[in-house]
Formats: structure tokens, sequence, C-alpha cells
């Protein structure tokens, strides 16, 4: 089947055709994105009603290039899937609604994606990975650990209690005034100066569950910017390379534990598979922990390349894919919904930020 894939929950916006063959496999035979940084780098951040109207603004288009670069017409897709959610709701609601109107017209199938089930399922796209296995999802907005048991079945094995660890490394770049996004800029920083300078803080490593904590890190790294002003570039390189490499340390060590538990649940003895997604997945530093400790656990670590890893369309139109090879797909009273987690039975962990319960 030939899915056309929509995406607009955040900053990008994106469309992209997919094919499924009957034997599982997958193909992308387009993948256009347009992305927002230029329009919101000025504000350090995502401003929520520019994004939406740039996503209006440039829908249509990227739709039509997705189909022309795939060589295809609307009539020739099987189904049109689009992110429901979760996601800034302004944005959301420009591709669910703009897949509505196309599958309508064209009289196909409409898939509702949940956004983080496009990044849970892109490995199998990419490299075949086969059910079960461990998703590390790591970005701006969602730092969770989950087991993938299959299409629609995932169980949340650790989240962050307070930030997401994209949000710590944007939080950071502001700090030390790096630009937007702040990812790639401290991480370029960090290969400049010297990780043991600045003594930071490796929250929750050793606890018994694998969760995530990233707010009192963010606050000591401010607090050893301020003992350092004014700021020389060494400084400010030494900062970002301590503050990646205490990163590195607590990934590592939650991560480590979470896969030490999911090989424990294995019953069929295969080695344990670890899938990263999301942008923070392209961080080289945390990437080379991540395969030093798969190797020393005798498990495998899958990463997608890395414009699959940020948001895009072809992880939508695959993840739409798969749901309707199951028969699942949606009417066009389906809603956008901006919070949807994937394992919707799990507890929501309270933390001691501001923000309180995270999902």
């Amino acid at each position: 089947m030939v899915v056309l894939g929509l995406e607009s929950s955040c900053d990008e916006t994106a469309a992209a055709v997919v094919r499924r063959r009957a034997d599982g496999s997958g193909e992308i035979l387009s993948n256009v994105v347009f992305s927002q940084i230029e329009e919101h780098a000025a504000f350090g951040g995502v401003v929520p009603e520019i994004a939406a109207r740039a996503h209006v603004e440039v829908m249509d288009g990227l739709v039509a290039a997705a189909l022309a670069e795939a060589g295809l017409a609307l009539a020739d897709v099987d189904a049109v899937a689009a992110t429901a959610g979760p996601g800034l709701i302004g944005g959301v609601l420009v591709g669910l609604t703009t897949a509505k109107a196309l599958a309508y017209a064209a009289k196909r199938p409409l898939v509702a994606v949940n956004h983080l089930e496009g990044h849970a399922l892109t490995a199998r796209l990419t490299h075949g990975v086969a059910f079960p296995y461990l998703l590390l999802l790591v970005s701006g907005g969602h730092s969770q650990i989950l087991r993938v048991d299959g299409v629609g079945q995932y169980k949340r094995i650790g989240t962050t209690i307070d930030d997401a660890l994209g949000e710590a490394f944007d939080k950071t770049a502001k700090l030390l005034q790096l630009g937007y996004p702040g990812g790639p800029a401290v991480e370029k920083m960090a290969a400049e100066g010297d990780a043991g300078r600045v003594a930071l803080p490796r929250p929750l490593i050793g606890r018994d569950e694998p969760n995530f904590s990233f707010s009192g890190l963010k606050t000591a790294v401010r607090h050893a910017a301020e003992a350092l002003a004014p700021l020389s570039r060494q400084d400010v390189a030494d900062i970002c390379a301590s503050f990646q490499a205490a990163v590195s340390d607590v990934v590592a060590d939650r991560v480590g534990l979470a896969v030490s538990r999911f090989a424990g649940m294995c019953a069929d003895g295969r080695p344990p598979v670890l899938v990263v997604a999301g942008g923070v997945a392209a961080n080289k530093a945390i990437r080379s922990r991540l395969e030093a400790l798969m190797t020393d656990l005798n498990g495998r670590l899958v990463v997608p390349p890395g414009n699959l890893c940020t948001d895009n369309g072809a992880m939508i139109a695959w993840a739409g894919a798969e749901r309707l090879a199951l028969g699942h797909s949606d009417g066009f009273d389906v809603a956008a919904r901006p919070r949807w987690p994937l394992d919707d039975i799990a507890a929501p962990l309270v933390g001691h930020g501001r923000l309180g319960a995270k999902v």
C-alpha cells in the first residue's frame, strides 16, 4: 500500500509518501520537510501562533511537492495519514484538517497517527526491527523509555519527572547565548571544552526506577555560569562539555537499567534491541555512550538516519501504513489531541518543577 503522511505538530511542516510491501518492508518514495527555525530563532524557542500560521502557508505546497517527487497523483495513494497529536494544537489542526480534506476528496481512508508512534515505528521502516524492542525517545518535548510490543502496544518503563532532555539542551544554550536550536550549538561548543572542569550533578543515577530528571542539572549549569561570569569562549565550551558529559552519564545509567529489565522480560532469549529516536538522538556523545552500553549488555543499538529522527512526514506515513495493514482507520470526526501518551494507562509522575505532573 502507498500512504501520504502529513506532520505539523511543532516547528516542522512535512509531507511524505511511503510504500509498505506485503512482506512488511517499506520504502520512502518522497520526504519533504520545511523547517521553521528562522521564524522562531529570534524568540529563542517555538512560538505556537507563528508555527500554526507557517504550517497553513506551506502545507498545500509540500503535499504537491511530495506527490510530485514520488511520481504520483493523489488518486494513486491508498490512504492519507496525519499527526493527530500530541503537539501544539494549532499546528496539529492544520495537518489533520488538510488530511481530512484530501482523504474526503480522494475517497481514501484517513489514519490519525500518534506523533510518538511515528517515532516508535520508524526503525521498522529503516531497519526492519522485529517486535518487541525497547525505545528511548529523547526530544525537546519527550524523554521516555518504552517497551514496544506491537503497533499500538506500548508499555512505559521510564520517563522524566520534570523536563525533557532536549529542553535541557535548549535552555542551556539560551543561558550561554548560543542561539536556537540549542542541541547542535551545545554539542559544537562541547567539542572545544574540558568535560572535567565544571562539577555538575548526575540526577537519579543509581535509583531503582529508570526515570529521568533534568531540572536540577539546568539549575547547576546556571550556577556554574554565574560563578565564572563574565564568561570567555573557553568557559562556555567547558560548561557545555561538562553538561554533555553529565547528560551522557545519566542517559547511560538510566537506559542500562531499563535494558537489563527488558532483557529479563524477553522469554525467547534474543539479544535486546534498543531503538533511539527524537532530535537528541543526533548527539554523537550520547550515541557513543549508548553504543558502548549495548555492546557491554550484548545487545543491539538501532538509530534511524538523522533526518528520520527529527520530525518528518515519512514516519507518519509509515505509522499510518502499519495501522492500516491491521485494519485500523479513522472517521472524519476524529479530534486533534494536544496530549496523547503512548501508554495511556501509565500513571503520570509528579516532579518538583512548576509544571507538576508529566505524562
